[in-house]
């Protein structure tokens, strides 16, 4: 999935920067819910770039090649396509590169345009682009604009606009002031929605997955009395029962407003063929 991270100024950006730094590095970037690209306002975006480069010399040091915990692509071919979505991007660290041991530095871009081509599809790579948003309005108007992604990030420190993200946004998972966390939890169920896919699992919800919930009644054959309520021909008295019935098990609530107005179509149709 291209999982949208959204940054925003209320937010202690060297812990976040750490957090997303990890979370998308990690395996060359190879991992489904890595953060795809960054939502940022344009006034922190060159502190969002200082503190993940901070970041990556604490983790990888200054050669990056040449640290056991910085690992490759995993073949030519996946090579060849990260490579061809840095075309035209500007490249605001890394960038280098080597096919023949499929290394590719982790790289960062920024003034990313939402219409290139490394916005149109998951990265699944070491590179990280940058769009900048106005507001936490624009981010959640530019993350519906396309597909439902597998998982959703947001840093901030305003509790209070974090689950506005979630409640206007659709994503497989979300995972506040964090990055990929919520997929350790087996009480969670993870997986995705619309395009990013079907179904969850962890626990229960792997079970629930691949089960069937089948609808099973069983009736007696007796009391048959109760059944001519249902049958033809109808008449205005077994609808005052049927409303009589129903409104009385449905009486607080919506569905008994949805139930009433169910009635008052079929009390209108008894009427109509009793006219007949």
């Amino acid at each position: 999935g291209k999982s949208p991270c959204y940054i925003d100024k209320d937010c202690d950006l060297a812990v976040a920067c750490r957090r997303i730094t990890w979370g998308k590095y990690m395996n060359c970037g190879q991992t489904c819910i890595a953060p795809d690209y960054i939502l940022c306002d344009p006034s922190i975006q060159s502190q969002v770039v200082e503190n993940i480069k901070a970041t990556l010399q604490e983790f990888y040091g200054e050669d990056v090649k040449s640290s056991p915990d910085y690992e490759r692509i995993i073949n030519k071919r996946h090579f060849k396509r990260v490579m061809s979505l840095l075309e035209g991007q500007k490249i605001a660290h890394g960038g280098q590169t080597d096919e023949a041991s499929c290394f590719i530095a982790p790289t960062i871009l920024t003034d990313v345009s939402p219409e290139s081509k490394v916005m149109e599809e998951e990265i699944f790579g070491p590179v990280l682009p940058i769009v900048t948003v106005k507001s936490v309005d624009e981010a959640i108007e530019f993350i519906n604009g396309r597909e439902k992604p597998l998982a959703l990030y947001v840093f901030s420190n305003n509790k209070q606009l974090i689950k506005r993200v979630i409640s206007q946004t659709s994503s497989g998972g979300v995972t506040g002031n964090d990055v990929i966390m919520h997929f350790f939890l087996s009480t969670l169920p993870f997986g995705g929605v619309g395009n990013s896919g079907m179904g969850a699992y962890h626990g229960k919800h792997s079970f629930e997955t691949f089960s069937h919930h089948r609808s099973c009644l069983i009736k007696d054959l007796k009391m048959e009395v109760v059944n001519k309520l249902r049958y033809p021909p109808g008449s205005q008295k077994k609808v005052d029962w049927a409303k009589f019935f129903l409104l009385k098990r449905f009486n607080k609530g919506r569905m008994g407003l949805v139930m009433l107005a169910l009635l008052g179509i079929v009390a209108a149709v008894v009427m109509k063929v009793s006219f007949c």
